[in-house]
Parts: C-alpha cells; sequence; structure tokens
C-alpha cells in the first residue's frame, strides 16, 4: 500500500488554530486544498500551543520525542511558523533569530533532511488587530520589530533552501475587515486563515514536488537486496 505523505505543522497558536474551529486552523486548509488540487497529503500533524515561543516549542518537542521517540524523519511537508511571542513579551531579535535558525533545522531534519520540504511563514502584525488597538503599545514599534523578525526568518530560509511565504503583507491588508478577526479580537477567523492556506499552496505543492522528486531519486540509488543467480 503506498503511504500517504505526512505534513508536520509546528508553531504557536496561529498554527493550532486559537478562537477557531479545528477543521479552520491554516494547515488543514492547506491540506483540504492540495487535496482539491488532486495532491495526496495526510492530514496534518500539529504541534502548536499557543502563547510558545521559539525556546518554548524546541523544548515543547525535546519533550515529546523524551515521552514518545524521535518525530519520523520523512515528512514530505514541515510547515513553520514561530515568534509572535517572543516579540510580544519584548524578547530580543538576536536571540529569536538564534532559536528560529535551530528551530529551522530541525524542521528540515523531521523533512528527512530535504530544506526543500519545508515551508516557513511569515509572523503576522497583532497591532493591527482590536487587541492590538486597545492594547496600549506602540504599533509602529511592533509593526517594526514584528518585519524586522520576518526579515530574518526569510533569510535564514531562504539561505537554507526551504519556502518562505511572506503573508505578513496580506495580513496587514485583509485586517481592516472585521470578519477577517476571531472572536477575541487578537486571532486571526477562519476567513484569514483560508487566505493564508491560499498563499501557501504555490509553495506547498513545489515542496510535495521536491519531496516526491527526492523519494525517486532515493529509489533509483538503492542497491538491490539481493541478486538473482543467472
Amino acid at each position: 500500500m503506498t503511504r500517504v505523505p505526512a505534513f508536520l505543522a509546528l508553531g504557536d497558536s496561529y498554527t493550532i488554530g486559537e478562537a477557531v474551529e479545528p477543521e479552520q486552523r491554516w494547515p488543514v486548509l492547506l491540506a483540504q486544498r492540495l487535496h482539491e488540487a488532486g495532491i495526496a497529503i495526510d492530514t496534518p500533524r500539529i504541534v502548536a500551543t499557543t502563547g510558545w515561543t521559539t525556546d518554548e516549542l524546541s523544548a515543547a518537542l525535546d519533550a515529546l520525542e523524551a515521552e514518545h521517540g524521535p518525530l519520523p524523519r520523512d515528512h514530505a511537508l514541515v510547515s513553520l511558523l514561530i515568534g509572535v511571542n517572543n516579540q510580544y513579551r519584548r524578547r530580543g531579535h538576536d536571540e529569536y533569530a538564534e532559536q528560529f535558525a535551530a528551530l529551522l533545522a530541525r524542521a528540515i531534519g523531521y523533512a528527512g533532511g530535504e530544506a526543500g520540504r519545508v515551508l516557513v511563514l511569515a509572523i503576522p502584525d497583532w497591532g493591527r488587530t482590536p487587541f492590538g488597538a486597545a492594547s496600549g503599545r506602540d504599533l509602529a514599534q511592533v509593526s517594526a520589530e514584528l518585519d524586522a523578525f520576518n526579515a530574518t526568518a526569510a533569510r535564514l530560509s531562504i539561505e537554507a533552501g526551504a519556502h518562505f511565504v511572506d503573508t505578513a503583507p496580506l495580513s496587514r491588508t485583509l485586517s481592516v475587515d472585521p470578519a477577517m478577526h476571531a472572536e477575541d479580537g487578537l486571532h486571526p477567523s477562519g476567513a484569514m486563515y483560508a487566505a493564508w492556506a491560499e498563499a501557501a499552496l504555490p509553495a506547498a505543492r513545489a515542496a510535495l514536488a521536491h519531496s516526491a522528486a527526492a523519494q525517486a531519486a532515493a529509489a533509483a540509488s538503492t542497491p538491490p537486496t539481493s541478486i538473482p543467480f543467472p
């Protein structure tokens, strides 16, 4: 039986889909869009929790693997979206860069060492939400800091050969529509997540094509287990 390509999604509230139904999470919607395009992909395995920072995601992966054994290293698609809580807690850019780089390397490992199977999404600007407007924070500074985080994530992703999907401008444009915010006024609605999934679709298709090509090349290079006697 042919194994359905596996999808691992790593992140925080934006990946677990805080304040929306499970079927409205962006990784789930992305898998649905791939299915609609005739591309096989398994239901995403999501490792994400609201509030996690980069180091907390890393520690959670450590704990998960210590309890249940190593995660598979043959995922056809791995997504990573992390960092908003680093910025929200006023943690530094250099720390984010170092910890994001480690998580990116870990994501590539879960993708069989194939960076082309990894999809990184930009951090959205929480300052453009109703929660942000009422927060009393310097929203220009919030935007500038998130832009710096995203620039670093983009650079590191591209240098590694991973796909970076810059959904930040899209999120800012759509944020003027109240329907793009969940009831909590902070997190995206299902409609916003659907827009992210649509934006991520071309990169996901490319990642899965890379995965299929890598698997075919590995199969072609594998020596036979036995040689028939003439």
